[in-house]
């Protein structure tokens, strides 16, 4: 079986290293990097991902409008997207997934297995544990 394309679209460098972390420890995935929205909607242009975490509130351009760019796109239709966040607020994950998300976690992400759960959720594969 192919490994697994993971686009992690976050533009501060501790959450992204902290997220990077976690997907190192749960499984063995082809791991793409961006540091906002605009880069996140190329690399999708590009060379689609299996799964994306959005960071939402970025330079550039935000992770709402870059989820929304994605959908756009046909071969961003389908591609679970788990938004981030680090100001949880209320409303924020139900406003998230009224905007294209599939998922959502806020940050820091500490929790493995939240992450792990919801990686098997969405992309229906096994994770080492």
């Amino acid at each position: 079986m192919s490994r697994k394309r993971i686009l992690v679209v976050e533009d501060n460098e501790d959450n992204r290293r902290i997220l990077l972390y976690r997907l190192r420890k749960i499984g063995d995935f082809d791991i793409v990097e961006t540091e906002n929205g605009a880069e996140a909607v190329a690399a999708v242009e590009s060379n689609p991902p299996d799964l994306i975490f959005m960071d939402l509130k970025m330079p550039v351009m935000d992770g709402w409008e870059a989820t929304r760019r994605i959908r756009a796109l046909d071969a961003g239709r389908s591609i679970p997207i788990i938004a981030l966040t680090a100001q949880a607020m209320a409303g924020d994950e139900q406003k998230a997934l009224a905007n294209g998300c599939n998922d959502y976690l806020a940050k820091p992400v500490v929790d493995p297995s939240l992450v792990r759960e919801k990686i098997e959720r969405l992309l229906g594969t096994a994770t080492r544990h």
